[in-house]
């Protein structure tokens, strides 16, 4: 059964039997995504993101997705402060679906609704919305669970079909950015793929209107004004380091 895990953990399929007395609480708690530096991104959700994050891409092949980038480190979260708040306008909707995600043993033929019953806010004593009413019936609330879930999963097919196009036309090279932090210390990121701006220019006028016509080329334009958020997630880096001093003192 493959999910697209990174801030899941204990995923199971939701049912009436296993889950009939569930209900969950979700509120402005993110702490589960503090150790995570980067989460896939729909293509829907590039013009909001593009405003405040650096959106690159990474995978392989099918695997090939892009993502939102959160950190300088694999295990940090710039954007989760330490009391588990979100400390920017824009959540993407692969953090905003948590703890429900689809899975599929059939390449994506048949989804499965399931949860992460890890996640502190399931819970069997009433708090938050009931999975389940009293007859075993799916509530409104499990009811837009699943349409939210599914409307993901058709934005997902079509941002692997943007990949794709621009693995097609030969247009990422890899991105390792090496950079000193305001406290002084070096870093390097790597394992992530930006656009090439001269492959870009390089294409032929036919190749190039056709990005333009399915709204592609828009997309190629938001990820590369996006990098210039690199920045303010530097400045991210220098806050949290003021305030881990601050609590050793």
């Amino acid at each position: 059964m493959s999910t697209q895990l990174l801030i899941y953990g204990d995923v199971q399929p939701v049912n009436k039997q296993r889950h009939a007395g569930w209900s969950v609480k979700a509120g402005n708690q993110f702490g589960f995504a503090q150790g995570v530096n980067s989460v896939p991104l729909m293509a829907v959700e590039f013009p909001n993101a593009a405003e405040e994050y650096s959106i690159v891409f990474a995978g392989e092949g099918d695997n090939l997705l892009p993502v939102v980038l959160m950190g300088v480190r694999e295990d940090e979260n710039l954007y989760v402060d330490s009391e588990g708040g979100w400390s920017a306008k824009y959540i993407p909707a692969f953090v905003r679906r948590y703890p429900f995600v689809f899975s599929s043993a059939d390449e994506g033929a048949t989804l499965t609704l399931c949860i992460d019953e890890g996640f502190e806010g399931c819970n069997e004593e009433g708090r938050g919305e009931r999975l389940f009413d009293a007859e075993g019936e799916q509530t409104q609330y499990l009811n837009s669970v699943l349409d939210f879930l599914k409307e993901y999963q058709a934005h997902y097919q079509r941002t692997k079909s943007f990949a794709k196009k621009l693995v097609e036309l030969d247009l990422l090279e890899p991105m390792g950015a090496q950079f000193t932090t305001p406290a002084g210390e070096k870093r390097t990121v790597t394992g992530f793929q930006a656009i090439n701006r001269d492959k870009l220019k390089a294409l032929s006028p036919d190749k190039f209107s056709d990005l333009a016509k399915t709204d592609e080329l828009e997309l190629i334009y938001l990820h590369l004004q996006s990098m210039r958020n690199f920045s303010k997630m530097l400045d991210k880096v220098s806050t949290t380091k003021a305030e881990e001093a601050e609590e050793v003192h």
